[in-house]
C-alpha cells in the first residue's frame, strides 16, 4: 500500500511547502502497529519504525544529507517550541512539543495518537512548524508558542497558514467534570468547547475547536481543521483512547510532517 497522507487545502496551495498528515497505512510494521507506525516510544521493531519514517521523508522530498526520515523531538505535553537546523541525536532528543524549521529539505513533524497535530507555514519567509497539542499543551497555548518561535525566525503572523490534523473528535472525547473545571477556572468562556447530551451526562471536549481558537487568537491568517477523528476511524488512525478501552498492551503513533522544499 502506498502512502496517502491527508492534506490541508490551505497548506497545499502554498508554493515551496510540502506537508502531509499521514495515516497508519503504507508502512512495514505489523500487528498492533500495522502499518505506518512512526513512534520511537512504542515497543515496535525500531528498524521498521526507521523504515516507515524514511518513507515519509522521501515522500515529502527531504534532503538526503539530513539522513532521510523526519525530525521529531521528545514530546511531553508542554509548550516549548524549538528551532532545528539539523537532526538531533536520538540518544539526546531535546524536549519540546513544537518544532520549527527554516532549513530547506529538513522534514519536521510531530507524533500523535489522539492529540491534535498542527502544521504551520509562512511560505514567503520559508519557515514551517509542527506542534503537538494534547489538552495540556492546548490549555497552555503550545500553538501560540509555535507562532512566536516562527516569528522570532522572521515569519509574520498575517502570513502564517495553519492546519489541524486528525485527532480525537468531540463526540469521542468524553471527560470528567474536574477536566472541565480546569478549563473554566482558566477562562469561563472556555465553556463553549464543552457539550453534554443532557444535564446529567459527562462533558465532551472539542479539542480541535479549542486549538483553532488559539491559532486565530495568535493572529494566524488561515486556520483549517480537517475534522477527522482518530478514535472513530480505526482503519486510518492509531488511537490511545481506543487502545485504553480495549486493553491493548501498546499502540502506534501516526506522524504529521512539513518541509520547506
Amino acid at each position: 500500500m502506498t502512502l496517502k497522507p491527508v492534506e490541508a487545502r490551505n497548506l497545499a496551495n502554498l508554493n515551496g511547502i510540502r506537508h502531509g498528515f499521514f495515516t497508519r497505512n503504507g508502512g512495514v510494521s505489523t500487528g498492533l502497529y500495522a502499518s505506518l507506525n512512526c513512534g520511537w516510544g512504542s515497543s515496535d521493531d525500531q528498524s521498521l519504525i526507521a523504515e516507515n519514517r524514511r518513507r515519509i521523508g522521501h515522500y515529502l522530498g527531504g534532503d538526503e544529507k539530513f539522513g532521510g526520515g523526519v525530525v521529531t523531538l521528545y514530546q511531553e505535553h508542554g509548550t516549548t517550541a524549538l528551532e532545528v537546523t539539523t537532526p538531533p541525536s536520538r540518544a539526546a532528543l531535546p524536549h519540546a512539543d513544537a518544532v520549527v524549521s527554516a532549513t530547506p529539505g529538513l522534514v519536521i513533524g510531530v507524533l500523535t495518537a489522539d492529540c491534535a497535530p498542527v502544521l504551520l507555514a509562512d511560505a514567503e519567509a520559508g519557515i514551517v512548524a509542527a506542534a503537538h497539542a494534547g489538552w495540556r499543551g492546548a490549555i497552555n497555548d503550545v500553538a501560540g508558542s509555535a507562532v512566536r518561535e516562527m516569528e522570532r525566525l522572521g515569519a509574520r503572523r498575517d502570513r502564517i497558514v495553519a492546519a489541524i490534523g486528525p485527532c480525537i473528535g468531540q463526540a469521542a472525547y468524553e471527560v470528567g467534570p474536574e477536566f472541565e473545571a480546569t478549563f473554566l477556572e482558566r477562562n469561563p468562556e472556555f465553556s463553549a468547547y464543552f457539550t453534554r447530551s443532557d444535564a446529567n451526562a459527562r462533558p465532551h471536549f472539542d479539542l480541535p475547536g479549542f486549538v483553532a481558537m488559539q491559532l486565530r487568537a495568535a493572529g494566524v491568517v488561515s486556520v483549517e481543521d480537517l475534522s477527522l477523528c482518530t478514535s472513530e476511524n480505526e482503519s486510518l488512525f492509531f488511537s490511545y483512547r481506543r487502545k485504553t478501552h480495549r486493553g491493548d498492551v501498546d499502540y502506534g503513533r501516526q506522524i504529521s510532517a512539513i518541509v520547506v522544499a
